[in-house]
C-alpha cells in the first residue's frame, strides 16, 4: 500500500519546476550538448506482438460530409448519438488520426509517414481502445497496430467499467461506447531527444488528438480529453508497465448512452513484445517526472478534478503598450471546401518556407480555428485556458510587422513592439532558417505557476497539452488553406524575454512556424 505521502507526491510541484529547468534549451546547452544519434541502435516505431493475432480494419472508411473549415471554425459540431460507432467509422477515427498516410521511398527502404506530426518522426505515441460491442467488432480491450491498420486484443468482454473507475466515474467516460488510451513508448523518441522528451510526449499526443477532435465532430462522435484518471489501474488494463510505456490521457468516443457493466479484477497479462532496439537506454528524469504526475486513487482523481475547476480563474493578461490589431477572416465564400480527410493527406511538416507574406484574412482565419473549444475534464482551450499566443508576423499582408499578444478569443493581435524580426525568429529557434522564412511564428506560454497551483504536477502535463492541441488546429487550417507549417524547438528562456515584459512569469509550451512553403503539399495515397 502507498503510503500518504506518495499520494500526495502529485501536490510537490517541485518536481515539475526542476525537469522543466532541466530541460530547457539555452544556446550553452546546445554547443555543451554532446549527443549523438547511434543509428545501429534506433528503436523500431512500431510495438509489434509475438502471439496475438491481428484483426484488419474495415478497408472502406465513411468520408465526413462537412468541410474541414466547416469544423475548425465551430459551424459545426458532433450531435451524433452512441450507437452511430460503428468499426468502419472508428477505423476512420484512428487512421486519419494516427494511421499512415504517405510512404516515401529512398536507396534504403521506406519512410512511413502518419496522419499527424511527431518530433523526429519517431512516433512514439501508441493508442488502445475499450470498447463495448460494436458492429462489426466484440467488446474488448484492443491495440491499435499502424504497422499493419490492425487491431490486437488483449482482453476479452465489456471492461470500460474499469476506466470509468479510474477516472472517479467521468460522466462523459461513464456509458461511452468507445474509450481510448494514449500512451508514450518514451525510448522511441528519447533515443534522439533524451530527457526533453517528457515535453514530447504531449506535444505529439496533442496533434493527433487535432486531428482526432475535428475528425470526430466531422462524423458526428462526440469526443472530449480526460488526464484525470489513476495512472496504474489504467497502465493495468491495457497491459503496458507505466515505466518504458505509460497512459498519459484517455479519450471519451460517442455520446453517453447505456451505463457500463461492473468489472471484475483486472489481472496482470504480461503480453510478450518484441524489443524496441538492441539497447534500450533508461531516462530516469521521465519517469520521475511521470510518476510525480501520477494519481493513485479515485479519492485522489475526484479531488483533482474539482481542484482544477474551482481554482481556475481567467487570467488578466498584461498591458500592451500598442493598440491591437483586429483580424479578419476568409468569409464563407472563399474558405477551401476540402474535407477533414483531405486535408490531412495533405497535411506535412514544411522542411522550408518562401520569404513570401500571407494574407491577414489567412493569418486571421488560422488563428481564430485554434481558438476553437476543446472538450476536456479541465478548463482547456485559448479562451479560457492555460495558455496565451504570442505571434511575431515577420511577413502579412495589412499587418504591421513586429511582436504581437494574441487575445484569448483570437480576434485581435495586441502590438507588443513593431520591427523586423526575422533574424530573432531564427535565432529563438534554436538557429533555424524555417523561424526566421516563415510569415509568423506562433508561439504559445502558459502560466505555469496557476497551472502548477491549481493541478500540481498534473498541470504540466494539461499545460503542454493544451499547448499541442491548439498548435494541431493550425497545422490543419494552414493545410487546408494550402500552406504550410511546421513546430520547432526554441530557447526557453529567449523566448520570454524577447516577449517581456508581458510574458514576464511564463513558460514556452510549443513554437509552430507557418508561411508559403518551398515545395507544395502534395496529398498521400
Amino acid at each position: 500500500m502507498r503510503s500518504s505521502e506518495d499520494q500526495l507526491a502529485n501536490d510537490d510541484v517541485q518536481a515539475a519546476w526542476t525537469y522543466h529547468e532541466r530541460t530547457k534549451h539555452s544556446p550553452a546547452s546546445v554547443r555543451a550538448s554532446g549527443h549523438r544519434l547511434d543509428w545501429d541502435n534506433q528503436p523500431r516505431p512500431y510495438k509489434l506482438y509475438r502471439d496475438v493475432s491481428a484483426i484488419s480494419l474495415p478497408g472502406e472508411r465513411p468520408v465526413a460530409p462537412v468541410s474541414a473549415f466547416d469544423v475548425l471554425l465551430g459551424g459545426h459540431t458532433a450531435g451524433g448519438r452512441a450507437d452511430q460507432i460503428d468499426f468502419p467509422t472508428l477505423a476512420t477515427l484512428l487512421h486519419y488520426s494516427t494511421g499512415i498516410t504517405k510512404r516515401l521511398r529512398y536507396p534504403g527502404g521506406v519512410m512511413d509517414f502518419r496522419a499527424a506530426s511527431c518530433t523526429g518522426a519517431l512516433y512514439h505515441i501508441e493508442v488502445y481502445l475499450v470498447c463495448r460491442d460494436l458492429p462489426g467488432l466484440e467488446a474488448g480491450v484492443y491495440q491499435f497496430g499502424v504497422h499493419d491498420a490492425a487491431l490486437r486484443r488483449l482482453r476479452r468482454g465489456d471492461l470500460r467499467g474499469a476506466v470509468v473507475d479510474a477516472t472517479a466515474s467521468s460522466r462523459e467516460v461513464a456509458g461511452a461506447p468507445v474509450v481510448l488510451v494514449f500512451t508514450s513508448t518514451y525510448w522511441r523518441n528519447a533515443w534522439k531527444y533524451q530527457d526533453r522528451t517528457y515535453r514530447h510526449c504531449f506535444w505529439d499526443l496533442g496533434t493527433i488528438l487535432a486531428n482526432l477532435f475535428t475528425m470526430a465532430a466531422a462524423h458526428g462522435v462526440p469526443a472530449s480529453v480526460h488526464l484525470g484518471f489513476v495512472d496504474a489501474e489504467v497502465n493495468r488494463l491495457i497491459d503496458v508497465d507505466g515505466e518504458g510505456e505509460a497512459a498519459l490521457a484517455i479519450v471519451a468516443l460517442g455520446a453517453r448512452g447505456a451505463s457500463t457493466p461492473p468489472t471484475p479484477a483486472v489481472p496482470s497479462l504480461h503480453l510478450d513484445t518484441v524489443p524496441l532496439s538492441p539497447r534500450e537506454i533508461d531516462f530516469p528524469a521521465i519517469r520521475a517526472m511521470h510518476a510525480a504526475a501520477s494519481l493513485h486513487s479515485q479519492a485522489e482523481v475526484a479531488a483533482w478534478r474539482v481542484a482544477a475547476e474551482r481554482c481556475f480563474w481567467p487570467p488578466t493578461p498584461a498591458e500592451a503598450p500598442g493598440t491591437a490589431a483586429q483580424l479578419p477572416t476568409l468569409g464563407q465564400a472563399e474558405l477551401p471546401g476540402h474535407s477533414v480527410e483531405e486535408v490531412i493527406l495533405r497535411r506535412g511538416s514544411a522542411r522550408s518556407f518562401r520569404e513570401e507574406p500571407i494574407r491577414g484574412d489567412q493569418l486571421g482565419t488560422l488563428l481564430r480555428c485554434a481558438a476553437g473549444e476543446i472538450p476536456a475534464d479541465v478548463p482547456f482551450g485559448l479562451s479560457h485556458g492555460w495558455n496565451t499566443g504570442y505571434v511575431i508576423a515577420n511577413a502579412v499582408d495589412g499587418l504591421q510587422s513586429g511582436k504581437y499578444a494574441l487575445e484569448s478569443s483570437a480576434r485581435a493581435l495586441a502590438l507588443l513592439e513593431a520591427g523586423d524580426f526575422r533574424d530573432h525568429a531564427g535565432r529563438l529557434a534554436l538557429w533555424q532558417r524555417l523561424g526566421a522564412d516563415a510569415a509568423v511564428d506562433v508561439y504559445f506560454l502558459a502560466d505555469l505557476h496557476r497551472a502548477l497551483d491549481c493541478m500540481g504536477n498534473r498541470g504540466y502535463r494539461a499545460a503542454q497539452l493544451e499547448a499541442a492541441i491548439i498548435a494541431g488546429r493550425l497545422y490543419l487550417a494552414a493545410y487546408g488553406l494550402g500552406l504550410g507549417a511546421t513546430g520547432l524547438t526554441f530557447f526557453d528562456d529567449a523566448v520570454v524575454e524577447f516577449f517581456g515584459p508581458h510574458a514576464e512569469g511564463k513558460s514556452v509550451m510549443f513554437l509552430i512556424a507557418l508561411g508559403r512553403p518551398a515545395v507544395p503539399p502534395r496529398r498521400g495515397p
